[in-house]
């Protein structure tokens, strides 16, 4: 797996994400979602989100995002990546 290209693609997914509010965020805590998309060089990638409550419920928010290839190895170990959105960044 391009490390590069897939982290290029998860935080465009990521992306999606950080242009939420904080009420819409924890709307979604409790949702997967799980996407297939077509990188640059053509690679298709599993884009799995799961979106949390970070350490109790209607606290921060925690957006955690793994990408794989569906190789055996990157299946296995997955990029990972996350953003948190505090619960005082209601205003935003």
């Amino acid at each position: 797996m391009n490390r590069e290209e897939a982290l290029s693609v998860l935080n465009a997914k990521l992306d999606e994400y950080r242009r939420m509010t904080y009420a819409e965020l924890a709307a979604k805590v409790g949702d997967e979602d799980i996407a297939e998309v077509v990188g640059p060089s053509g690679t298709a990638y599993q884009v799995e989100i799961l979106v949390t409550w970070d350490h109790k419920p209607n606290g921060d928010v925690r957006v955690l995002g793994s990408i794989d290839d569906g190789k055996l190895y990157s299946a296995i170990r997955p990029l990972c990546s996350d953003i948190l959105v505090a619960a005082d960044d209601q205003g935003r």
